[in-house]
């Protein structure tokens, strides 16, 4: 592998394979050394400023995660890292907070469906995990994604609804933190009743 590809390649292993034309410059590497590689394939342009080296098997979850730093996944993509969905995401969901242009995002990402929050809120139960493929992205936690569920639930696919529930509440749980996040979520009630209720 030649050098300055070398240089790029360790760097890229530091984010899940996946390096950015700012990073590559930063590394003293120029743009025309960019399309070199392009041509040679040894990058592959993922989407606009976004490449992978070629050994690696991108993930589509942390390419778009680079795309965001501020995007955090939510509803039924992060209960599917949780496990508490057993369906594969057809649609992509993450949370931004209101205000934030998604328009890029949402022409690079047609299967990305947006959420919108109150800026206070957005890194609330918001924490680092790993995807199927292994890459450390954001997303929000079990409490959290069931208090979303719950507050959308006549948004919801019934059947992801039911199995999260089910699924959340017949594993050992935090009631302490769950409630809390209910109080933040504005969904306080509805949870009480589904924790008395299973």
């Amino acid at each position: 592998m030649n050098e300055k590809m070398e240089i790029i390649y360790v760097e890229a292993q530091k984010s899940d394979g996946l390096i950015t034309t700012k990073e590559i410059e930063n590394l003293g590497i120029g743009r025309y050394k960019i399309k070199e590689f392009l041509d040679q394939g040894l990058l592959v342009r993922e989407s606009k400023g976004i490449y992978s080296v070629v050994k690696e098997m991108t993930d589509e979850y942390a390419a778009l995660q680079k795309r965001s730093q501020m995007m955090v996944y939510s509803h039924g993509t992060a209960l599917f890292f949780h496990g508490l969905s057993d369906r594969v995401p057809g649609i992509i969901d993450v949370t931004l907070p209101q205000g934030y242009n998604a328009s890029r995002l949402k022409r690079a990402y047609p299967n990305l469906r947006i959420h919108y929050v109150q800026p206070e809120v957005l890194e609330t139960g918001a924490l680092e995990l790993k995807t199927p493929q292994g890459a450390t992205v954001k997303a929000y936690d079990r409490e959290r994604c069931i208090c979303d569920l719950i507050k959308d639930q006549k948004k919801t696919d019934k059947q992801i609804f039911t199995h999260a529930i089910k699924m959340y509440f017949s594993n050992p749980y935090n009631p302490r933190a769950l409630i809390k996040m209910a109080g933040i979520i504005g969904v306080k009630h509805e949870v009480r009743t589904y924790m008395e209720v299973l």
